[in-house]
C-alpha cells in the first residue's frame, strides 16, 4: 500500500500564504510517494495536536506541521506519547520559525520547505517533556518570560519579530528577579534570578548564539541561569550573545547541560512558558527525551557537531584514519 501524509496546517499563518500554496505543497508530497491530504486548524483547543494524534493513530507514515512554532509544538504534544510515532516535516510560516531555523528549512517558500522530503534526510530530534506536556525548542520561567505573553497575536502576523523587540523594550525595566530553587544533574542553584531557560536547539527567539554548542539529539538541555536583573547588565549580556556567544563564560550566567530539571518558586508565582505559550505554574520538573521524533531537516547545511549521527560518523572516519597511519611502514 502507499504511504500516506497529513499536512496540518494553520490557515492564518504568515498572512494566509499556506492556503495560497496547498496545491503545490500537496503536490510535493504526492511526488515523493505518499498519498496526500490535509487538515485546517480550527479556534477550537488542541485542534492540531489532537488531528495528529488521530492520524498517527490511524497509521499515517508522515505528518507534516504546517504554521509556527506554535502549531508544531501542538502537532508533537499529539504524537510524543504514542508508542508508535511517523515521521514528521515541517512548514514554516510563523513569526520568529525558530524550529525551522535550527534544521535548515527554507522559511520564506513553504513549498521549497516541503522539498526537503526529496532529500530523505532525517534526525532523531530531542525533545522536551514538562508534566503532560511536550515542548520542542524552549521551556523557561522568571518574569523575562512574560515577554511571549505579552505580545497580541495580531501584532505578531502584522510586524513580526519587531513587534517582541518593541515589547521587549518596554517590559525590560519592570524586570525583578525572583527566588528560584533549580535542581539538576549533579547541581543545584537556590538564589536569585531574573529567569532561567531550557533550549533543545541553538535558536532561541530568532538568535542563534544563545545556544552556540547545542545538539539537537545527545538527549541534554543547555540550563541557562539568567541571575541579574540589572537593565545594563542584561543589554550587556545581550550584546555578549550577539559578539559570538560569549555570554557563556560570565559571572552572571550559569551555562551547563543536563538532561532534567526541577523547577519550584520559594516566595513567588513562578509560570512557566513552553515554546512561547503559557505551560502552567512551578513546581515543574522537565526530562529530555533522546531523540524521540524523527524529522526532515536540511542536514547538508546543520553543522557536523550539531547531531550525533554525523558525529558518529566523524568519528569512525577519524578511527579508519588512525588505523590506516599505523599500518603505515615505519620510515627508516
Amino acid at each position: 500500500m502507499r504511504k500516506r501524509a497529513r499536512v496540518i496546517y494553520n490557515p492564518t499563518s504568515g498572512r494566509e500564504i499556506l492556503k495560497q500554496k496547498m496545491v503545490d505543497i500537496l503536490d510535493v508530497f504526492e511526488q515523493a510517494g505518499y498519498e496526500t491530504s490535509a487538515y485546517a486548524t480550527t479556534a477550537a483547543k488542541d485542534s492540531a495536536k489532537n488531528e495528529a494524534r488521530r492520524a498517527a493513530e490511524e497509521g499515517f507514515e508522515l505528518i507534516v506541521a504546517a504554521g509556527g512554532d506554535g502549531t508544531i509544538n501542538e502537532v508533537v504534544n499529539g504524537i510524543a506519547p504514542l508508542k508508535k510515532r511517523p515521521k514528521m516535516a515541517i512548514i514554516p510560516a510563523g513569526t520568529t520559525n525558530d524550529y525551522a531555523r535550527a534544521l535548515h528549512i527554507p522559511r520564506e517558500d513553504p513549498v521549497e520547505a516541503a522539498k526537503m522530503v526529496f532529500k530523505k534526510q532525517t534526525i532523531h530530534m530531542d525533545i522536551g517533556q514538562a508534566g503532560d506536556n511536550y515542548f520542542i525548542n524552549i521551556a523557561a520561567g522568571g518574569l523575562l518570560t512574560e515577554l511571549t505573553y505579552d505580545v497580541p497575536s495580531d501584532l505578531k502576523t502584522v510586524f513580526g519579530y519587531l513587534a517582541y523587540l518593541v515589547k521587549g523594550a518596554e517590559l525590560l525595566p519592570r524586570i525583578k528577579p525572583i527566588q528560584m530553587d533549580l535542581k539538576y544533574d549533579g547541581g543545584e542553584f537556590k538564589g536569585k534570578a531574573s529567569m532561567f531557560f531550557l533550549a533543545l536547539t541553538n535558536s532561541v527567539g530568532g538568535f542563534e548564539q544563545i545556544v552556540p554548542d547545542a545538539s539537537l539529539d545527545d538527549g541534554k538541555f543547555t540550563l541557562i541561569i539568567v541571575k541579574t536583573s540589572n537593565l545594563v547588565e542584561i543589554l550587556h549580556l545581550a550584546s555578549k550573545v550577539l559578539n559570538g556567544g560569549k555570554h557563556v563564560d560570565d559571572p552572571r550566567i550559569i551555562y551547563k547541560k543536563v538532561r532534567k530539571v526541577t523547577a519550584k518558586p520559594v516566595n513567588d508565582r513562578m509560570q512557566i512558558n513552553l515554546d512561547g505559550e503559557y505551560g502552567g505554574d512551578a513546581p515543574m520538573t522537565f526530562v529530555d527525551l533522546k531523540q524521540h521524533i524523527e524529522i526532515f531537516a536540511n542536514t547538508d547545511e546543520i553543522p557536523d557537531r550539531a547531531y550525533t549521527d554525523e558525529i558518529d560518523r566523524i568519528r569512525e572516519a577519524e578511527k579508519n584514519f588512525v588505523k590506516g597511519v599505523d599500518k603505515l611502514p615505519d620510515k627508516e
